[in-house]
């Protein structure tokens, strides 16, 4: 049995990849000892570290784009698109709600402080504030208040937090990047004709909830531009990318495994399947 620090990193639901890359560990005799997770690695490693990671799967993998919508509560602030009380009730009541001491395996969900420019490592307290702060993708989720800072994803100042398993007393150290190179996707006819219907259905539903939510709120609110969105997200996942190469080469892990920052779109959550398959292949080619 071979002990591992796992390092698990952000990247939307791309990190549903982690789920792929646990189970391979687990199933060729490595024995995970500690794990350090940043926004979607947060959320994946701190619910795995509670021992509830099964659970999760099993909620996760038939989940549609509409039930991801259901899970959207809009915020209306200029702070952000999503409050997120919504998921994290869910993910509460799915998991338990827990504290990090309470865990059968040290756990570190890291968060920005953006006003003081510096890390926040949440190893103690209430689980899933911890991955809530941890989570806030700037422009998306609103910040986090945690003791009067507001916290945002940290994956704005390290997108793979190889520090805070330093100290541990493991083997192996394991990281999982989500900002990997692009890889070119080839895609057939068939399938770009269904992904652009998909597409299409997935905008117009987002749309029709906008503006039954409207409904409840002033006339005058205008209708949210989510092209900007999309553009925010591209320039944050290049960033993380620059950035996740940076941490890796100043302080490198035994092993990184990568995953591409194409492989999926940051809200594509409906794409579980694929995702933790694609984890588990490159789990495996890495330790080939």
């Amino acid at each position: 049995m071979k002990t591992v620090s796992l390092v698990l990193g952000s990247g939307g639901a791309r990190g549903l990849a982690h789920i792929g890359v646990i189970h391979w560990l687990e199933e060729n005799g490595y024995e995970i000892r500690s794990i350090s997770g940043c926004s979607v690695g947060a959320m994946i490693g701190g619910i795995y570290a509670a021992g509830k990671l099964d659970e999760f799967e099993q909620w996760v993998r038939p989940l549609t784009k509409l039930d991801i919508l259901t899970l959207l509560d809009m915020s209306w602030s200029r702070n952000g698109l999503v409050q997120g009380d919504k998921i994290i009730e869910s993910l509460v009541e799915l998991v338990g709600d827990q504290t990090i001491e309470e865990l059968p395996i040290p756990f570190t969900a890291v968060a920005a402080d953006i006003n003081n420019e510096k890390e926040v490592w949440m190893n103690s307290g209430s689980l899933f504030d911890a991955i809530r702060a941890s989570i806030s993708l700037p422009l998306f989720f609103t910040p986090y208040d945690h003791k009067g800072i507001k916290l945002i994803d940290g994956g704005v100042l390290n997108p793979v937090p190889i520090a805070p398993t330093f100290s541990d007393d493991t083997q192996m150290t394991i990281a999982v990047n989500l900002g990997g190179p692009l890889e070119s996707i080839k895609i057939s006819k068939d399938t770009q004709k269904t992904l652009t219907k998909e597409s299409e259905t997935f905008h117009q539903k987002i749309s029709n909830f906008i503006d039954n939510l409207k409904q409840n709120i002033q006339e005058e609110v205008e209708q949210i531009d989510l092209g900007v969105f999309d553009i925010a997200n591209q320039a944050f996942d290049a960033m993380q990318s620059t950035i996740a190469r940076q941490k890796l080469a100043a302080y490198p892990p035994d092993h990184t495994i990568e995953i591409a920052r194409n492989a999926c779109g940051t809200l594509e959550f409906d794409r579980a399947d694929e995702m933790i398959a694609l984890g588990y292949k490159k789990a495996k080619e890495c330790f080939a």
